[in-house]
């Protein structure tokens, strides 16, 4: 699929103001999961709340923050279990909806503190990790599922005055945990070959780099349990650390670094690949070689792989898709969907939040973004009330993510025009 372009000053404007919104203000895809042992089911996060297709993407579907109830905190991942349960780490609350995204509550067990990462068993994932880190006084720790999420079991690890902010699974030993941490001196990796019952303090330290910060565990190599990949900031760039000895050593893999945001990033199945998503851009690294820039996806990038396919997240508004599958480890990639392909709100029984509060909220979305109002031909019957004349009647203002800020709400209005305006342009 050709890039397509822009011109115009106008045009311009609204892309340089883009980049200051980004996951923020423009209507983006920001992380996709797709069920365990069912490829037909995605889930895309988003800044709007989230879409999601049951059917392999021939139709997707729009699940409002405000049914979701994570407030002002956006998930950055999910876990999507074979049962069929969605669970979510907010970095305040911990989510889950046991009934297709339609109802969704927080776990009781962390009210008084605050979810920071979100892990799975690589072949049971009734088995479930989940770290916290609230604030610097308080204690804060890891945690453990057996049960699917239902209830949770303190580990061992638990700090005071500690903020642990990430946990991953080792895929070919999964007893083997990889946790990253940090107070007001220091950065940690915390390392457990027991399934978290005892735990192996890796300070991390990185004399090279000025005023290092956010030291954050990323993934684990597909093959060997000892390989661990991470991430650490330092003046303005993002560097990607890889470690093939559990942890106690890092190799920067990026040279001078990104200069960017760090989003996420995945490892092929043999390991010889991976890649790194930011803000804008998109980073594929070959056979231990140097990370390099690939053309696409460009913007709002987001990277998630299953078997032999990457999937990756992108801005619409760059190349008209938000999202993409690659078989090739990203040098081309088949489009999935794009916003303006949204069916409305997302079906659910009647009583559940997604129906009660989302078709009301669907048509200021469906015009930011330039979908249909009804594609099915009426209104469903969840949808907003009409007046005398039949009219659907104007929505009202939202607190959630689908209600734009006021100085952000004039570009996002007319973005619908330039996006029919930009195909007009294609020959």
């Amino acid at each position: 699929m050709r890039k397509r372009r822009v011109t115009g000053a106008w045009a311009a404007g609204v892309l340089a103001a883009g980049a200051a919104w980004a996951h923020a203000g423009l209507p983006e895809s920001s992380n996709v999961t797709l069920r365990r042992g069912h490829p037909e089911d995605f889930f895309v996060g988003a800044t709007f709340g989230a879409v999601i297709s049951r059917d392999r993407g021939r139709t997707w579907r729009w699940v409002c923050p405000d049914a979701m109830g994570y407030g002002g905190w956006r998930p950055e991942s999910f876990v999507w279990r074979e049962t069929g349960e969605l669970l979510a780490a907010t970095g305040n609350a911990l989510l889950s909806s046991k009934d297709g995204a339609c109802s969704w509550s927080s776990h009781p067990a962390f009210k008084d503190t605050w979810v920071t990462g979100l892990a799975a068993h690589p072949m049971d994932d009734a088995v479930l990790y989940v770290t916290t880190g609230r604030s610097t006084s308080a204690t804060n720790g890891v945690f453990r599922s057996d049960d699917g999420g239902a209830t949770w079991r303190a580990l061992p690890l638990q700090r005071a005055g500690v903020l642990f902010s990430a946990v991953r699974v080792s895929t070919p030993a999964p007893r083997t945990l990889y946790v990253s941490a940090s107070d007001t001196a220091h950065m940690y990796l915390f390392r457990s070959d027991d399934a978290g019952e005892t735990w192996e303090e890796l300070p991390q330290a990185f004399p090279d780099l000025v005023r290092p910060f956010d030291f954050v565990v990323t993934a684990t190599d597909p093959v060997a349990p000892l390989g661990v990949w991470a991430r650490v900031s330092a003046q303005g760039y993002t560097h990607v650390l890889h470690s093939t000895d559990g942890g106690r050593t890092f190799t920067a893999r990026t040279g001078a670094g990104i200069d960017d945001v760090f989003v996420n990033m995945d490892v092929s199945a043999d390991g010889g690949t991976a890649w790194v998503s930011t803000y804008n851009s998109f980073f594929r690294s070959q056979a231990g070689g140097a990370f390099s820039k690939l053309e696409l996806p460009t913007g709002n990038a987001c990277v998630t792989r299953v078997g032999d396919v990457i999937y990756g997240c992108g801005s619409p508004w760059l190349h008209d898709w938000s999202l993409a599958r690659s078989s090739d480890e990203g040098s081309t990639w088949e489009p999935l969907f794009s916003l303006e392909q949204i069916q409305g709100s997302h079906p659910c029984p009647a009583g559940t939040p997604v129906r009660e509060l989302c078709p009301s909220r669907w048509p200021q979305l469906a015009q930011t973004i330039g979908a249909p109002l009804y594609p099915d031909g009426a209104p469903d019957a969840g949808a907003p009330p009409t007046d005398d004349a039949g009219t659907p009647a104007e929505p009202k203002p939202s607190s959630g993510c689908a209600a734009a800020p006021s100085g952000a709400l004039l570009p996002l209005l007319l973005l619908p025009l330039w996006r029919r305006g930009r195909r007009r342009e294609d020959p």
